[in-house]
């Protein structure tokens, strides 16, 4: 077997401690990250798998900037590098409009805030203690370019992976080379012997993503303006059927992995392959909730 790969995780109402115990069979697994998004205060959990695992690297991916103070973000961030003895990486990014509209948040430029961010982020740490490595939430050129100057990773979330080679040109020649460099995507997984079954699911995990400007603009640069242009109509219509029914195999192919155990092994063989060092899988299920597609991808990989 080869090395398996890292995991996103949620801690949803009610699970929280379900959460844990699965985070620590995950590690037990032999897993090589856990990394948590947003939703469900994703520091939090961070905090709480800093306490109850023991040697699975973990992270924030992402933490939102925008939604507390960066004193208060730095103070969190120290406690929990230095819980966790140094397995906790800050993944951090500026988020997208529905987000900021949906809890009133009026964000200026995305390059000069995060930029910002960082920067006053560093300068508390001789208040707060160490600080973990910095990883930015990418998508396009300039963010990219900007996490090879400042930070000390980068990460994806739904990428195309034939436009990983491009995407990472834009990182200076020694990060790209530098195995401390955090380079990693979130990548929706759906394991079904039933390809279609399958693609159906993550065409409605993707959905909301798809309908997002900036991912929309992302994805044309990586060659799929067609598509994106189907969907920018369909959404004008408010019709997500065709939203979804603009999704094409190709464009699925390449930003999700779906199919059996097998295809989604050698689909994260494939991302690696990409030049993405970290594949953190986010997995859903053609029969049920998260739990059962932990289940599932565990099997996938043993």
């Amino acid at each position: 077997m080869t090395t398996k790969p890292a995991v996103s995780l949620v801690a949803v109402a009610g699970r929280r401690r379900a959460t844990l115990d699965l985070a620590r069979r995950l590690e037990d697994e032999g897993f090589t990250g856990i990394y948590c998004p947003s939703p469900g205060d994703g520091m939090a959990l961070c905090e709480a798998l800093a306490l109850a695992t023991r040697e699975i690297p973990l992270g924030t991916s992402i933490a939102h900037i925008y939604t507390r103070h960066v004193f208060e973000w730095a103070q969190t961030a120290a406690v929990i590098h230095e819980l966790s003895g140094g397995r906790f990486r800050f993944g951090v990014g500026v988020s997208h409009a529905p987000a900021h509209a949906r809890l009133g948040l009026q964000p200026g430029k995305p390059l000069a805030d995060m930029r910002t961010f960082v920067t006053e982020l560093k300068g508390y740490a001789p208040q707060v203690g160490a600080l973990p490595p910095i990883t930015l939430a990418t998508l396009r050129k300039k963010m990219v370019a900007l996490a090879g100057e400042i930070a000390e990773g980068a990460v994806w979330a739904n990428a195309a992976r034939s436009h990983m080679a491009e995407s990472l040109r834009h990182l200076p020649a020694d990060k790209r080379s530098d195995p401390a460099f955090f380079v990693g995507d979130m990548v929706p997984v759906a394991i079904d012997d039933d390809r279609a079954a399958a693609a159906a699911v993550m065409r409605r995990v993707l959905t909301s993503y798809v309908k997002l400007p900036n991912y929309q603009n992302y994805w044309i640069e990586a060659g799929y303006e067609v598509e994106m242009k189907a969907v920018r109509a369909a959404v004008a219509r408010g019709d997500d059927d065709a939203v979804r029914a603009a999704m094409s195999d190709r464009w699925l192919s390449d930003v999700t992995l779906f199919g059996s155990a097998k295809d989604v092994r050698d689909g994260v063989e494939a991302w690696r392959a990409a030049g993405v060092k970290t594949v953190i899988l986010v997995p859903s299920s053609t029969r049920g909730g998260q739990m059962l597609a932990f289940e599932e991808l565990i099997a996938a990989f043993r």
